[in-house]
């Protein structure tokens, strides 16, 4: 059984950096699309960033610049760095994994917090 533990979350000042890790176990983890989503209150789950077991990453519109996406596929976990964190940036942060048979999996969520 697929299980995906994330941490790292907490409270940030604008400006400021955090780092989000996940843990996968259950399943071979370099074979699959490992990625970060958020969903802030009163909106919809949004693709913050994901990278293929290549190491190829696609980021939304608005971290580019400011968050990494990583994998260690010996340890597999996935890990997003997120620097010049912003008041938008608040929400709960999902890890997510995509399964060649297109059957995603969860984590239950870290929650960061950008406030001054």
């Amino acid at each position: 059984q697929v299980q995906l533990v994330e941490s790292g979350g907490g409270l940030v000042q604008p400006g400021g950096s955090l780092r989000l890790s996940c843990s996968a176990s259950g399943r071979i983890f370099s074979i699959y699309v490992m990625g970060w989503y958020r969903q802030a209150p009163g909106k919809q789950r949004e693709l913050v960033a994901n990278i293929r077991s290549g190491g190829s990453a696609n980021y939304a519109d608005s971290v580019k610049g400011r968050f990494t996406i990583s994998r260690d596929n010996a340890k597999n976990t996935v890990n997003l760095q997120m620097n010049n964190l912003k008041p938008e940036d608040t929400a709960v942060y999902y890890c997510n994994e995509l399964q060649p048979s297109g059957v995603n999996y969860w984590g239950k969520g870290t929650l960061v917090t950008v406030s001054s």
